[in-house]
């Protein structure tokens, strides 16, 4: 039993901390099939599918998150695109310069939410433009594009160049090379970045409060929701949110394990049939 305990009391400590990081999302989760016994009231009263089958049960709810996904949307798109980019360049080149740029795109990071909200508002007043939808996607854009740098330029440094110089060896050209071998070997740090730039975006409030104007995101619309009651259908859209993701992210894993899972067993079967 100790030498069990030994081997494997990492993979138990392991276990525990996702046990108590996921255990919010399986409350969400209960809670999405539940009738609570009042507006005000989070126990869970009695087991009801009816809010998953109507999770639109309040229009506004719905136009919320319709437009916090467009908002969402919108800014991973422009985010992801700047940030790849930038990533390249500062993984792949040396110029005068990037080690400031380097601290300016680790800024957002560090900045607290509240004094980037109040700046861009200051910023959006001062030079006029109206608040509204537009004013919270070039938010969103901004804090975006910092974690998308970090996740690409991350997966970069891991990243082997000698594949890419074994191409240009066999006469590839540099369009080749990077279609691919460079795009395929990044693109699980691209979509890791566009899935985080996109939480980032839709569960926001703090910089969304500040330069939305008259426009209402989801986070808005349960923080006011909150004082007379949220909805349980609130909580299936979480539910729902979680559960895309969670696929999302099994979709561009698994075709790569069963890659790896194909080459050894293509490997094993060729130490078998080699004469002895």
């Amino acid at each position: 039993m100790s030498r069990w305990l030994a081997e494997h009391w990492v993979m138990g400590v392991a276990l525990l901390v996702l046990g108590y990081l996921l255990l919010p999302v399986v409350v969400v989760a209960a809670l999405s099939f539940n009738r609570p016994s009042s507006r005000l009231s989070y126990d869970f009263h009695e087991f009801t599918l009816d809010n998953w089958r109507n999770p639109c049960a309040s229009s506004d709810m719905c136009d919320a998150v319709l437009r916090s996904v467009q908002i969402g949307f919108l800014a991973t798109v422009a985010a992801t695109a700047l940030g790849t980019l930038m990533a390249f360049a500062l993984a792949r080149h040396r110029f005068r310069g990037s080690s400031g740029l380097h601290v300016l795109i680790f800024l957002p990071l560090a900045t607290p939410e509240l004094v980037m909200g109040t700046s861009l508002l200051a910023l959006f007043v001062s030079a006029g433009v109206p608040l509204g939808f537009w004013t919270i996607v070039i938010a969103h854009v901004m804090f975006c594009v910092s974690f998308v740098v970090v996740t690409v330029k991350a997966r970069l440094a891991g990243m082997d160049r000698r594949l890419e110089e074994a191409a240009m060896d066999l006469y590839a050209s540099e369009w080749q090379t990077f279609r691919r071998i460079t795009l395929p070997l990044v693109l699980p740090g691209i979509v890791a970045a566009a899935l985080l730039a996109f939480s980032l975006s839709f569960d926001d409030f703090i910089v969304t409060n500040f330069n939305s104007g008259s426009t209402v995101t989801f986070p808005m619309y349960v923080w006011g929701a909150a004082q007379r009651g949220v909805p349980p259908q609130v909580n299936v859209i979480g539910t729902a949110m979680f559960l895309v993701a969670l696929l999302l992210v099994l979709a561009t894993t698994l075709p790569g394990r069963c890659a790896r899972c194909s080459a050894r067993l293509v490997r094993s079967q060729e130490r078998r049939c080699r004469p002895r």
